[in-house]
């Protein structure tokens, strides 16, 4: 092993906005103090629970991927584990998501800075 991993860095236009869904969907702290890195306007954290840390960096010109187009890729996207999708889903939708895809076992959806992640059930 050469390193663990430190965290996932999101580009987005709203650095703190995005931190705020992703906590609502997740849990855990939004821009605790730590030392490895400055909050500001151009960057929030989300620290969960189990020590996993998501970061958001503002970029002036984002543009978000699109699902299943391969001239604007995904790049990465996280999987949620739910207990139950029919329930998850209008939670999420209720905090910007928006769906992109039902694959039965899991859905897709965009997050409101155009992210794909999805919901799967556990």
């Amino acid at each position: 092993m050469i390193g663990r991993l430190q965290c996932l860095v999101l580009d987005c236009p709203e650095p703190a906005a995005l931190a705020g869904f992703y906590a609502a969907v997740l849990g855990g702290e939004v821009d605790r103090p730590d030392r490895r890195w400055s909050l500001g306007a151009d960057w929030s954290t989300l620290h969960l629970d189990d020590g996993t840390v998501l970061c958001f960096q503002g970029v002036a010109d984002h543009r978000p991927p699109r699902w299943a187009d391969p001239d604007h890729p995904q790049q990465a996207h996280l999987d949620v584990d739910v207990p139950d999708l029919d329930a998850a889903e209008p939670e999420v939708l209720a905090l910007g998501a928006v769906r992109l895809h039902d694959a039965g076992g899991w859905r897709v959806y965009a997050d409101p800075a155009g992210h794909p992640f999805c919901l799967v059930r556990g």
